[in-house]
C-alpha cells in the first residue's frame, strides 16, 4: 500500500479525485506575477481543500485506512499554520493531532519510538504529528541531546521502523517545511513584536539561529537516509505561507486515491414539544457576565 501511495504522489498529480474536485493545475490562476495570491482567491481555494478533506476524512473512515502524516521543518516554517487548517474542519474524534513535549525521564530509557507508537492510527484514523520521531535526526542531534551512537542507531533503525508501519498497512507521508534565512529571521523578528506570538519563541528556537548551518547539514543527512521509496520526504516551499498551506494540503489529496462518500442532507425530525416546561428564571443561575452588550 505505502508503494503504491509513494508512487502517485510523485508521478500521478492529476488523478481521478484531483479532477473531479476540481483542482486548479496552473499557478497562475491565483498568484499574482509576484507570486502572491490575493486574500479573496486564498479563502476560495482553503475553503475548496477543506471541503476536499471532509470528504477525504469520510473515506478514510468508511474504508478503515490508517493515516499518518508527519511535519517537520524549520522553526517558524509555518507547520502549525498548515495542521491548523488542515484539522480546522474536520473531526477531531478522527483526524489526530500530536505534538509531543520533552521526553520525560522515564521515557528517555525507553526504545526511542516506544513514545510514538501509542499515537498511531486505529482503522478509520488519521495522525498528524507536528513533528515526530525526527527530532532525534534534528534538534537532538544539533543540541547534543543524543550520543553519536543514539543517532546513528536512529539512521539505521527508523528507515526500518517505516518499512514496518507501511507493512502493517499505515499510510505514511512526510513534508519537510522548507524556509529561507532571510524569511525565517523576518518572521523571528515578528515574534518578538508581537505579544500574541511570544509563546511560539522558545530558548531552543533562538538557539536554532545561530546554528542554521549545523541544522541544514541535519536535514541533508536525515533525507540521505529516511527518503525511502515506501515513505518519501515531500519538501515544501515555505517562504510564502498561504501558498504553503494550499500546496500541502492540495498534495495531501492528491497522495490519498478517494471518492465522495459523505452522507447526504440530513433531515432533522421534529422538536419535541415544550407546552408543558417551564424555564427556571435566569437570575436562578450564575451567569457568565454580558461584557458586550
Amino acid at each position: 500500500m505505502g508503494r503504491k501511495h509513494g508512487r502517485k504522489a510523485r508521478h500521478k498529480h492529476d488523478g481521478k479525485h484531483g479532477r473531479k474536485a476540481g483542482h486548479r493545475h496552473d499557478r497562475k490562476h491565483l498568484c499574482n506575477a509576484k507570486g502572491r495570491i490575493k486574500r479573496k482567491r486564498y479563502e476560495k481555494e482553503l475553503e475548496h481543500l477543506q471541503t476536499e478533506l471532509v470528504k477525504l476524512q469520510e473515506w478514510v473512515r468508511q474504508k478503515g485506512l490508517k493515516v499518518v502524516v508527519i511535519f517537520e521543518g524549520r522553526d517558524a516554517a509555518g507547520k502549525g499554520g498548515v495542521i491548523k487548517r488542515i484539522t480546522e474542519r474536520l473531526n477531531p474524534r478522527i483526524a489526530h493531532v500530536v505534538a509531543l513535549g520533552t521526553p520525560t525521564e522515564r521515557e528517555k530509557t525507553q526504545w526511542y519510538f516506544q513514545r510514538y507508537v501509542p499515537h498511531l492510527p486505529a482503522a478509520g484514523e488519521m495522525v498528524l504529528f507536528d513533528r515526530s520521531w525526527y527530532n532525534r535526526a534534528g534538534v537532538e542531534r544539533v543540541m547534543g541531546f543524543c550520543t553519536d551512537e543514539e543517532y546513528e542507531e536512529f539512521m539505521r533503525t527508523c528507515p526500518e521502523f517505516e518499512r514496518m508501519l507501511v507493512r502493517s498497512g499505515i499510510i505514511l507521508i512526510k513534508y519537510w517545511f522548507s524556509v529561507s534565512d532571510e524569511e525565517q529571521e523576518r518572521r523571528f523578528q515578528s515574534r518578538t513584536r508581537d505579544t500574541k506570538k511570544f509563546w511560539k519563541l522558545s530558548p531552543m528556537d533562538i538557539e536554532s539561529r545561530s546554528r542554521w548551518v549545523e541544522y541544514s547539514r541535519a536535514k541533508d543527512n536525515m533525507f540521505r537516509f529516511t527518503d525511502i521509496k515506501e515513505a518519501p520526504w515531500y519538501a515544501v516551499d515555505a517562504d510564502n505561507k498561504k501558498l504553503a498551506r494550499l500546496n500541502t494540503m492540495r498534495h495531501l489529496l492528491e497522495t490519498i486515491p478517494y471518492e465522495d462518500l459523505t452522507p447526504p442532507p440530513i433531515e432533522l425530525p421534529e422538536r419535541q414539544s415544550d407546552s408543558d416546561y417551564i424555564r427556571p428564571p435566569k437570575d436562578s443561575m450564575t451567569m457568565v457576565p454580558n461584557y458586550y452588550a
